[in-house]
């Protein structure tokens, strides 16, 4: 079939790839012509395992193409997914600005009968919304309806969950539409979930917060084992064997990031609240998340007089390993307060660097300066304190001996709980993790 794709972010640009691969002809419309350049020489803008490899093959076989004529994709296109970005607001609200933009091009652009698929994550109503305001700007007397087809890819893990998912989420209104959403997804022979618009729009909700929910709940679990001298590492292997459990996200640390997590929480909580219901427990996991970022700089804290003049290494930039994704991530929150104390910063990560810089330019370090080292070892030569923010398999890979023949003073506080207690004391590491004695 015939697909145009709006938008080459994370979203965007995945399905429009994994589209490609089994069989359909897509076009990748998009306004930024510099990216578009990268794109046609299969260079993706973002980190993402396997990504690169699929568009190769797909530019190389002709099914895939990148354009920003989005008249012509428009026009020539038999369903239009759109994977444009819905930023948070400041109240937790989406901001569906380019949602409305991107509508209001196709309506006054058709030709002929067309499906528009919202992949965008927008809150529970707004496909009804885009399908009215597509109706009001109609050009041409032609056949259109809206469906929602929302992602449930993870970062660093895109291509694969998207090609290999556990199920296909596609909300219509017509047997038409239905028929059409199921045509495009049979090469890919996986379960498909029909279901209405509206639950369609809440089923992605529902997953996203019922997993930050478990991680919240982890870590609350974590502070609390600290405090009565329990090892939350036992707590959640235990808990792990329970079937009605499972053994994902029970992982205590420094909290949730991402552009999931954080977004899809505050937005769900805010639909509430516009509906005069409190979602109380989701209200707590946003909670605990925000306390959580900084529980090892207070513990820190507590432990140093001062960050002045220290040389602290920071392993680990990014919010999870497998990507350069920097949003919400617990080492920007961390850094920044180092940064104000007057610590000297060497943060090394293998691929955040570049985003990182952008995020935090020069000029805005405050008191202290930060560099960034090409490898683990050398961000750890000569610190006094040592912050672990990612587990990227080259900090997994150092050993107690390294910290303790590498830092001038072995003081380790670890946000992802990569090393044993025992082993980091026995080689003379002071050695702090969450929720582990």
């Amino acid at each position: 079939m015939r697909i145009t794709v709006v938008g080459t972010g994370y979203v965007g640009l995945v399905a429009g790839a994994c589209f490609a691969e089994v069989g359909h002809q897509v076009t990748c419309v998009d306004i930024d012509e510099a990216k578009l350049e990268l794109l046609r020489r299969d260079i993706p803008p973002i980190f993402e395992a396997g990504l690169q490899e699929v568009m190769q093959r797909n530019r190389a076989a002709d099914r895939i193409r990148y354009s920003s004529d989005y008249v012509s994709a428009y026009q020539d296109a038999e369903a239009i997914f759109i994977g444009v970005g819905t930023p948070e607001l400041p109240d937790g609200s989406a901001d569906l600005s380019h949602i409305a933009g991107v509508a209001r091009q196709i309506a006054e652009n058709i030709t002929s009968e067309c499906l528009i698929v919202v992949k965008s994550t927008v809150p529970v109503g707004t496909n009804d919304k885009v399908e009215q305001f597509v109706r009001d700007f109609l050009a041409h007397d032609v056949r259109v309806e809206v469906a929602s087809n929302p992602e449930f890819l993870a970062q660093g893990s895109a291509v694969h969950d998207t090609l290999h998912a556990a199920r296909v989420v596609i909300g219509t209104e017509s047997p038409w539409a239905e028929a059409l959403l199921r045509r495009i997804y049979e090469p890919f022979g996986l379960p498909i979930v029909s279901v209405s618009r509206r639950s369609a729009e809440m089923i992605k909700y529902a997953a996203n917060v019922f997993l930050a929910l478990k991680i919240s709940y982890m870590n609350d679990i974590a502070n609390l084992c600290e405090l009565v001298n329990a090892d939350v590492a036992d707590v959640a292997k235990a808990m792990s064997y329970d079937d009605r459990i499972g053994a994902r996200f029970l992982g205590a640390g420094v909290g949730y990031g991402g552009s999931c997590f954080p977004k899809d929480t505050k937005a769900l909580d805010w639909l509430a609240r516009q509906h005069g219901y409190n979602l109380r427990t989701v209200r707590a996991a946003i909670d605990v998340n925000h306390d959580q970022k900084t529980i090892l700089f207070r513990k820190a804290s507590s432990r140093l007089i001062t960050f002045k003049g220290l040389d602290v290494a920071v392993l680990g930039l990014t919010f999870k390993p497998g990507t350069d994704d920097l949003r919400e991530a617990p080492s920007l929150d961390n850094v920044r307060l180092l940064l104000e104390q007057g610590a000297d910063l060497r943060a090394y990560d293998p691929v955040g660097v570049a985003s990182f810089k952008r995020v935090l330019p020069a000029g805005a370090q405050g008191r202290g300066t930060i560099s960034y080292p090409e490898d683990a070892r050398s961000a750890l030569q000569g610190a006094n304190v040592c912050f672990i923010f990612t587990e990227w398999p080259e900090v997994r890979r150092l050993t107690p001996h390294d910290f303790k023949s590498l830092m001038r003073t072995p003081l380790v506080y670890d946000g992802r709980n990569l090393f044993s207690p025992d082993d980091m004391r026995e080689a003379g590491v002071e050695y702090y993790s969450v929720g582990r004695p």
